[in-house]
Formats: structure tokens, C-alpha cells, sequence
């Protein structure tokens, strides 16, 4: 009986202890209030609001004129790269306003490369990079530029960015680990201005990736 006791009583204390481990686990804010966000969930990396080339101003055309400088992304390690490692195998992509290089090529040191695929994100699970990859040969892109050639349209009359939908960017890291990236939003919060907006918010707040990955 006594014995009983001890191991209902050891049991109790095992389970308090699981539950305020539960209680005490922290728990990721995946909203989206404009700022520079990574968080992980179930494999799946979320990046927030990367911005992508600061607007300085604007052309006579009044399209928008940046500082021309690439903003770095390393996948491996799901963190930005400063831009004096720009000429390293320290960064996966970079993105300068609808522009996306990645480490190969004209364009950095590494084994990267990409290409784009047509289907859904969750979908892929694999895909044959030698036979498909492509690497940066600039002013050619393994991720096409342009509207409808690559991974979104620009509606010229209304001023706006907006990714296709069922366009999966297949990327080779430089270091070779292979992901699969999709981009969701190319407007600070993750949110497409009205078509009715003024110009200043258009361009104050494109050039802002809101995008998920995940290694294959």
C-alpha cells in the first residue's frame, strides 16, 4: 500500500511538472504590425516585412528610384547578412525592389541558383536541380524579372505589385540545400494598397517582402 503511495505521488509530481513546462512554453506572435519579423512554425520560416532596397525618391516617370543596393538573406540561417558580405557565400538570396539574385553566377561565389516552378506550396516536396536550376548570368536572372515573366504582375495603371499566385521559387542555397520559397506580399504589413490609394502610400510602403520558405 505504502508502495501505491510513493508512485501515485511520484506520478503527480511528474505531471505537474510536464504541464508547467507546457504553460511556460513561449508562444510565437505571427501577426503582422509592419516590422522586420522570422519566426518558424511546423518547418515552414515566415519572413516579415524585408525590405528591399530603401526608396529615396522617384524618376521623372514617377516610378520609384532606391539606393540600388541588393538586401541580403541567408535561408541557412534564416537571418539578414550585413552588405560587406555580399561578395560571400554567407547569403542565400538577396532582393532589391522585384529583383531577386541569388549566390551564383554574376552574382555571388556560392552553389546557388533557382528556377520558377508553377504549382502550390505545399505540394512540393522534391525537385530535380540539375536538370532545371538555373544560375544568375546578369542582366539574365535565374528568377525572371518583369511583369508575368517571373513571380508577379505589375498592374502599370494602378502603380501595384502583386505576387501570382501558384508561383514557387525552387532555390539552391549557396552552400547547395535546396528550398522552396513562395513570396505572399510585396507591401509593409503584408497588406496590398487600394488601388484608390494615394501614390506617397504606394511607394512608402512597397519594396517590403513578406514571403515563407522551407529545405528540402
Amino acid at each position: 500500500m505504502k508502495k501505491n503511495q510513493i508512485l501515485m505521488a511520484m506520478a503527480m509530481v511528474a505531471s505537474s511538472f510536464y504541464a508547467c513546462t507546457d504553460n511556460t512554453k513561449s508562444i510565437i506572435d505571427t501577426s503582422n504590425n509592419g516590422s522586420y519579423k522570422v519566426y518558424t512554425l511546423n518547418d515552414v520560416t515566415e519572413v516579415q516585412n524585408l525590405i528591399a532596397d530603401t526608396i529615396i525618391g522617384t524618376s521623372a516617370q514617377g516610378q520609384p528610384v532606391g539606393t540600388g543596393h541588393f538586401t541580403f538573406f541567408s535561408l541557412k540561417n534564416r537571418a539578414m547578412v550585413p552588405l560587406t558580405d555580399s561578395a560571400t557565400s554567407n547569403w542565400d538570396v538577396a532582393f532589391r525592389g522585384t529583383t531577386i539574385i541569388t549566390n551564383a553566377g554574376t552574382s555571388g561565389p556560392g552553389m546557388g541558383g533557382a528556377y520558377t516552378h508553377v504549382g502550390i506550396f505545399a505540394d512540393v516536396i522534391s525537385f530535380n536541380a540539375d536538370s532545371t536550376i538555373r544560375k544568375d548570368a546578369a542582366p539574365v536572372y535565374a528568377i525572371k524579372t518583369g511583369s508575368n515573366k517571373g513571380w508577379y504582375v505589375y498592374d502599370g495603371p494602378n502603380n501595384l505589385i502583386t505576387p501570382i499566385p501558384g508561383r514557387v521559387l525552387m532555390i539552391r542555397g549557396a552552400d547547395g540545400t535546396l528550398y522552396k520559397l513562395e513570396i505572399n506580399n510585396y507591401y509593409k504589413g503584408g497588406v496590398t494598397p487600394l488601388t484608390t490609394a494615394t501614390t506617397a502610400i504606394k511607394l512608402s510602403t512597397q519594396r517590403h517582402y513578406n514571403f515563407r520558405f522551407k529545405a528540402l
